[in-house]
Formats: C-alpha cells, structure tokens, sequence
C-alpha cells in the first residue's frame, strides 16, 4: 500500500518562497504518476491541478503557476517536491500529493479525472498574505 506524507506548509509574505516535500513509502515513486493538486477554502470548491510530473519526468502545471512553481521528483529519495517562488495571496490553499499507476499520466498531463486518483497525503496547508 503507497502512503504518502507531505511536508513543507507554513505561513509566508506575497512573494517569498516554500518547497513542499511528499515523502512516498510502500513502493518506488519511480513508478508512478505524481502531482500536487490544491484546495481552496470556498463554496463548491474542488481540489485543482497545480502539477503533474510523469514516470519519464515530463510535467505539466496550471497557467496560474506556470513560471512560478516547479515539480521536481528524486526517486533515490522516493520524494516528490514543489517548489513554489514568488507567492501570492491568491496560492494560499490546502496541498495536496497524489499518485496513481504511470498510465494515469501521458505526456506529463494527467489523464482522468483527479478525484479518482488511488493514493492521497493528508494535507499541508500553505498561507500566503499580502
């Protein structure tokens, strides 16, 4: 069974910086399609892409991160990270590490929807104020 645990949340000004890391336990990540998805606090919200990285390191991300962020993968480490620079109010959200079998991905995009992706951390929260 592939558990997952972020770390790496906190509390940070518009345009500082945080490096998310989802420590995966149960498997090789090499194996796997990963990603951070994120959760914002509001009426009907549903968890949104931020990153996807695919088996063959090939990534995709959300246009409102793009340039920003970075999805990076060590499988020595079995870690996937998140490095998120020049932060914004509007990033402030729970994060979230997902993976799923390397089918789920192609391209480094994710296929299928994101609620059924099979193996979820709990959470890390990251606020941003302005």
């Amino acid at each position: 069974q592939v558990q997952l645990v972020e770390s790496g949340g906190g509390s940070v000004q518009a345009g500082g910086s945080l490096r998310l890391s989802c420590a995966v336990s149960g498997d090789s990540s090499s194996r796997y399609c990963m990603g951070w998805f994120r959760f914002r606090q509001a009426p009907g919200a549903e968890r949104d892409k931020v990153a996807v990285i695919d088996t063959d390191r090939s990534t995709s991300y959300a246009d409102s991160v793009k340039g920003r962020f970075t999805i990076s993968k060590d499988n020595a480490k079995n870690t996937l990270y998140l490095q998120m620079n020049r932060l914004k109010s509007e990033d402030t959200a729970m994060y979230y590490c997902a993976a799923d079998r390397s089918w789920r991905c192609s391209g480094g995009y994710l296929i299928g929807r994101i609620v059924d992706l099979n193996y979820w951390g709990q959470g890390t929260q990251v606020t941003v104020s302005s």
